[in-house]
């Protein structure tokens, strides 16, 4: 079955960095799309970046663009959030996830997602 584990969560000062790690099992990664989601406390459920099945195509939410990237090897199984000028309210469990079918992604939203991991915390301190 379908296994995503994230690691690399934790705390971290306000303007400080951390690179999250998704590693993925179950699945022919390479020819998957891969999202980050991420679920500050007491709120939903929201997108923060993607990327495409070959790695050429990025996509971000408005909130973190210019400081996070999302990044992806093939090889590895592994897609990765490096999380730069972090900010309290960056503070949140972080997800990766897959969409149900390969080569194809229908909506970033968590709707659009089959897969998920359990998540990691990301906490940034004032």
């Amino acid at each position: 079955q379908v296994q995503l584990v994230e690691s690399g969560g934790g705390l971290v000062q306000a303007g400080g960095s951390l690179r999250l790690s998704c590693a993925a099992s179950g699945l022919t990664f390479s020819n998957y799309a891969m999202g980050w989601f991420r679920q500050p406390p007491g709120k939903e459920r929201e997108f923060v970046a993607g990327i495409s099945w070959s790695g050429g195509t990025t996509y971000y939410a408005d909130s973190v663009k210019g400081r996070l990237t999302v990044s992806r090897d093939n090889a590895k199984n592994t897609v990765y959030l490096q999380m730069n000028s972090l900010k309290p309210e960056d503070t949140a469990v972080y997800s990766c996830a897959a969409p149900r079918y390969p080569n194809y992604i229908s909506s970033w939203s968590p709707q659009g997602m089959e897969y998920w991991g359990k998540g990691t915390l990301v906490t940034v301190s004032s």
